[in-house]
């Protein structure tokens, strides 16, 4: 069983825990989930397309991440997803940029924080290992290619990160 920690909004941790997914935060607690962002030298930018058996967002589009784990600091969190959904080690990378954004769901128990972090690194697809049971399809895909999946409505949280895909 998976656990995660409950933040307060100031983002200071509470010292309690839900049940992954059960969704019995107060409007004034929050969960913390993290994007990793994967850019290559080339300004393409790793994006994985989820699985069709999906409960929600079947088919879309996405950057790596999740939720972070009960005792797991944002950055344990975001090395831990980008290499489970990924096969990347980004633990020691530096991240280019990192910015946090929130969301309330007032009445709704799915507060949450996230933490997105920007890591600039060369691969080759052979580096690249996924979960089937999570992902479709994958490619690399400039930051235009990415914005034209968003027109869609077919990638996940764009309005929240689109600064992230800009160059500086």
């Amino acid at each position: 069983m998976e656990y995660w920690d409950i933040y307060d909004e100031n983002k200071q941790l509470t010292g309690r825990v839900m049940e992954r997914n059960q969704w019995i935060l107060r409007d004034d607690e929050y969960h913390l989930t993290v994007l990793g962002v994967i850019m290559r030298p080339d300004h393409r930018f790793l994006i994985t397309r989820r699985v069709m058996t999906k409960a929600w967002a079947a088919g879309w589009w996405e950057v790596p991440g999740g939720g972070a784990q009960a005792g797991e600091s944002s950055r344990q969190a975001v090395n831990r997803e980008v290499l489970e959904e990924t096969g990347i080690d980004v633990s020691d990378i530096e991240p280019s940029r990192i910015y946090t954004y929130s969301r309330e769901n007032p009445g709704q128990g799915d507060n949450y924080f996230v933490d997105v972090y920007r890591f600039e690194t060369d691969f080759k697809k052979e580096d690249l290992h996924f979960q089937g049971s999570e992902i479709l399809d994958w490619k690399l895909a400039t930051a235009d290619e990415i914005k034209a999946l968003a027109d869609e409505g077919i990638f996940l949280h764009y309005d929240s990160i689109r600064t992230i895909f800009e160059a500086n």
